[in-house]
């Protein structure tokens, strides 16, 4: 076991025996303490020194380690909080964790619109999880979609730096239709998480072309300072203002789509609307809504169209009713 946790668990020690007021704590007390805690996480004999249970004091006390216990001796021999509600578990945010913790609001704000960053509140909600399955030694009670085999997520903080600092990164990035991985420099313009996946978005040096890349498609990453980095115009929010996924098409692509569900689904997209553009424009008496949306006719829209199967209809535009038709006539084969 590393030093600095055995110091860890003396200083918790220390604290737990001081907040036990009902008892009197001499230096032996608690020098006895620290070694029985240590051979609790040990399970061998830990020789701890009077000299070191001294020195835990003098450090608690400090500022060194942010405590700043108010440890007085009394009796001229025994140890206590001079405040009783005090704890080292407890102490008051540092100047540097109010810093920390800022920094972070302002990374989680980045992904704010992100699925899985969507409600700061449920972040406060996991992090109180946190602490009762550390605490309580119980199972967490919140749990949240992950995938631990992600390909590309040591990617994210690298993009995010050069994202902020704007710096370009020379990408060796193959596509799914690629034989071999292809090098060039790319400007990062934003990240952006769908469906538990992550891409960058950003130009090639020298085209125009807005390119959204797989993270779990790159192979290779590191900062290129030799070339300047060039944002443009770009606004991410535009860009993706009539996109449902990360697929963006030409402005002949967005069309206006009349979408019948059926009574059981529609209070669910009606909660949980599939677009910002989307409008509920009636009910029937059979209980299934009209709803209209303003969205590229793309990959992702298309797939959770299909997801949907039969509680779903497309009324308009005619043309991508008829695609849906076919997709949903060839799926159909499949089960003959």
């Amino acid at each position: 076991m590393a030093q600095s946790k055995n110091a860890l668990i003396r200083y918790k020690t220390i604290d737990k025996c001081l907040r036990n007021t009902k008892r009197r704590w001499t230096l032996q007390d608690l020098i006895e303490a620290c070694s029985d805690a240590l051979y609790e996480y040990e399970g061998r004999d830990v020789n701890v020194s009077k000299r070191t249970i001294q020195l835990d004091l003098q450090l608690m006390r400090s500022n060194k380690l942010g405590y700043n216990a108010p440890i007085e001796v009394y009796a001229k021999k025994f140890y206590r909080y001079s405040d009783p509600t005090y704890s080292i578990t407890n102490i008051p945010l540092s100047e540097h964790d109010l810093h920390v913790l800022t920094e972070t609001v302002e990374v989680l704000r980045q992904f704010k619109d992100f699925s899985l960053f969507a409600e700061l509140g449920g972040i406060i909600q996991k992090l109180e999880d946190t602490v009762h399955s550390e605490t309580d030694n119980a199972g967490s009670i919140i749990h949240l979609d992950k995938n631990e085999q992600l390909k590309g997520l040591s990617y994210l903080d690298p993009l995010y730096q050069a994202i902020l600092k704007q710096i370009c990164v020379q990408m060796q990035y193959q596509s799914f239709r690629a034989r071999r991985a292809q090098s060039f420099v790319f400007h990062p313009y934003i990240l952006k998480e769908f469906n538990n996946r992550w891409f960058v978005v950003g130009r090639k040096d020298g085209q125009e072309k807005v390119l959204t890349l797989a993270l779990d498609r790159i192979e290779g990453l590191e900062y290129n300072l030799s070339i300047d980095y060039k944002k443009g115009d770009f606004d991410g929010d535009a860009y993706y203002a009539n996109t449902i996924g990360v697929t963006v098409l030409d402005e002949k692509s967005v069309k206006k789509v009349m979408l019948r569900i059926d009574r059981k689904n529609a209070p669910y997209v009606l909660t949980k609307p599939f677009h910002h553009s989307q409008k509920f424009i009636k009910r029937d008496p059979d209980g299934s809504i009209l709803i209209e949306l303003r969205v590229h006719l793309n990959f992702e829209f298309e797939r959770l169209i299909l997801g949907f199967g039969e509680s779903l209809e497309v009324e308009t535009p005619k043309s991508f009713r008829k695609r849906i038709k076919r997709k949903l006539e060839r799926a159909y084969q499949q089960y003959y």
